[in-house]
Order: C-alpha cells, then sequence, then structure tokens
C-alpha cells in the first residue's frame, strides 16, 4: 500500500470516520482525496455534498427504498439550500418520515465543508495546492459568484413580492424586479457596471494614455 492510500484509510475519530463507518461509505476516503488532488476534480464544498448524499442514498437503501433519478439531489437541495421555500423542506421530511428514512439522524450526520476540509488535511494528512490562475481566470471566477449573487438577490425579492401580494399585503400588477451593481471611482468619478468595470479590468483614470 503506498504512502497515500495509507493516509487514506488511517484511522480517526472525527465525525466524517464516525459517519463513514455508520454508513458503511466504503472507499470514500481514496475517492475524495483523488478527486481532491485532481486540478479539475471537486472543490471541497462539492466533496461535503458527495459525502452527504451517499448517506441520503444510505439511508434510501436501509429503508428499503429504491429512489428514482435525480430524487437524491433533489431531496438533498430541498433539505439543504438556503432558498427553498419552508413549506417544501417540511413536505420532503415529512416524506421521508413516512417512507421510513430517519430524516432527522440523517440530517445530524450531514458534515460541513469546513468539517470535511479538516479531515482532509489533519486525519488524512492531504495537501492541495491548487495551480496558480491567472489574471483572466480570476475576473470570470469573480464575475460568475457575482451574476449568482444578483440572480440569488433577484430571485428571493421576486418571491417576497409574490408572498406579500398572495397575502393582500401589498398591491401591484405585474412585475419586474430589476437589480444593478455599479462601481464607482471615489477618484475621478468613474462609473461602471461590474460587468463593464470587470471587461475593462480598470478604470479610465489609471489606464495609461495610448495616444503617447
Amino acid at each position: 500500500m503506498g504512502e497515500s492510500e495509507a493516509a487514506a484509510t488511517r484511522p480517526c475519530s472525527c465525525k466524517v470516520e464516525i459517519v463513514t463507518a455508520e454508513f458503511d461509505l466504503d472507499g470514500i476516503h481514496e475517492e475524495m482525496c483523488r478527486e481532491w488532488a485532481d486540478d479539475d476534480g471537486k472543490s471541497v464544498r462539492e466533496l461535503a455534498d458527495m459525502f452527504n448524499k451517499r448517506v441520503l442514498r444510505t439511508a434510501f437503501r436501509r429503508a428499503d427504498k429504491l429512489p428514482i433519478d435525480g430524487e437524491i439531489d433533489n431531496l438533498y437541495r430541498v433539505l439543504t439550500d438556503d432558498d427553498t421555500d419552508p413549506g417544501s423542506r417540511t413536505r420532503a421530511r415529512e416524506q421521508l418520515r413516512q417512507d421510513g428514512v430517519p430524516v432527522d439522524d440523517v440530517e445530524d450526520r450531514f458534515v460541513s465543508h469546513q468539517t470535511l476540509y479538516r479531515h482532509l488535511v489533519n486525519c488524512l494528512d492531504r495537501a492541495h495546492e491548487p495551480p496558480e490562475k491567472t489574471d483572466e481566470e480570476r475576473i470570470e471566477e469573480w464575475r460568475s459568484r457575482l451574476l449568482a449573487l444578483q440572480s440569488r438577490t433577484t430571485s428571493v425579492t421576486e418571491r417576497g413580492i409574490e408572498q406579500l401580494l398572495n397575502n393582500g399585503a401589498v398591491d401591484i400588477g405585474s412585475f419586474d424586479v430589476l437589480l444593478e451593481v455599479n462601481v464607482m471611482c471615489e477618484d475621478c468619478g468613474g462609473f461602471y457596471t461590474v460587468g463593464e468595470f470587470l471587461d475593462a479590468e480598470a478604470c479610465d483614470c489609471l489606464r495609461p494614455d495610448e495616444s503617447v
């Protein structure tokens, strides 16, 4: 057995190891180590989601339930996503109880990405040094994050207004929610949308004078 394989199977007493043993997740340590070490592999958050979905799937199997395609992914999203409607989460948890899946115990076994990171680094002696990113890659990464935040804020606002409308608390006809984040340079007063600024990569006042 190689050094990396030995580290991946080394027993510890953290939550990840306890849940792994309790739910018979054989081989998951090695799989997570391979995925994390791969430059194109999963992030720690994605690995935590993968681990938790395996726990949920095992709970289904022990309840003699066979999930249909996509059911585990959808249920996990409903149980853990902050944007999930509380009513939908309540209905999903109740259905799981009726199916014999101990949803309270399962949720208690879910691990956070911080817990999984500590397991990888402290228990499995894994170090992860991602390749150095280019400026363009950093910009596109942040562009994706900001667009996702804008989309999420817009969605939450729309849902909130719709609920207030349904309850009669506010009144409006057909509506749209428009959200735009802007960046202003305090030195020159330059004003940009986030997209414009990321495309430009610098304020006009800091650009070299191309006419020289």
